[in-house]
């Protein structure tokens, strides 16, 4: 059983972790989860001088397949009978079994965590490129409900380029959405002002992405070549 405790980092599974926590007990939630990066994410040790040190342990590897773990994560979210799960099956009914949607399987129970333990007051960010934004924007939908989207943001990180087939890819993409219903008389007090925010900042953060000329597109089918994390770079 793992405490709840604000403030504190938690190392583990997120889905073990946030099954432990209590309903309602999150004011602001931001994920950036990883797609078919060809990275290994590692968690790195440090001796006490600050020297990085050998050891290191392998968190995950960014590299989806299905699986008979996939399939039995898949099991467990179908079988809810909820609007989740038929949302799931209509994905793998649709796309088969394959790399989107293992990662789509084993997003949807953590975003359903993620709405539990979020309150009524608070919002959503979840960061994701364009290889998979539009699978999460509808998987999203089923679990917050369509009516508590609030935003995307678009957001250019790197200078235009393509190959001589297509755009280049250019921009990621932020979904934002509420916890609560929005009534007819306008949004939580948290959200008015998570709207102020981005419309202040719309400058910085919301730049179309610039369409490019011939170049060189780095990735495999379903990547766009490496894709840092927000916390890697500077808005």
């Amino acid at each position: 059983m793992t405490d709840f405790r604000p403030n504190t980092l938690y190392y583990g599974d997120n889905l073990d972790v946030l099954r432990d926590f209590p309903s309602e007990c999150v004011d602001l939630i931001y994920l950036d989860p990883p797609f078919n990066s060809s990275r290994s994410y590692n968690v790195l040790f440090k001796e006490a001088k600050g020297a990085e040190s050998e050891a290191q342990i392998e968190a995950f590897e960014d590299s989806w397949h299905w699986t008979t773990a996939t399939a039995a994560a898949y099991d467990e979210v179908v079988s809810a009978g909820d609007e989740v799960g038929r949302m799931l099956k209509a994905f793998v009914d649709a796309l088969r079994h394959n790399d989107v949607t293992a990662y789509l399987t084993m997003m949807a129970p953590r975003l359903v965590e993620l709405r539990r333990v979020l309150k009524p007051t608070g919002s959503i960010y979840l960061h994701c490129d364009p290889t998979a934004a539009h699978y999460l924007k509808v998987l999203m939908d089923s679990v917050f409900d369509a009516q508590n989207f609030l935003s995307e943001v678009v957001w250019k990180r790197t200078s235009a380029h393509s190959s001589a087939h297509r755009p280049g890819p250019v921009h990621d993409t932020i979904l934002i959405y509420s916890r609560g219903v929005r009534g007819t008389s306008g949004i939580s007090s948290t959200n008015r002002m998570t709207t102020h925010t981005l419309r202040r900042s719309s400058r910085t953060l919301t730049k179309m992405a610039d369409v490019g000329v011939a170049g060189t597109r780095r990735g495999r089918a379903f990547g766009m070549g490496r894709r840092a994390n927000l916390g890697e770079e500077s808005m």
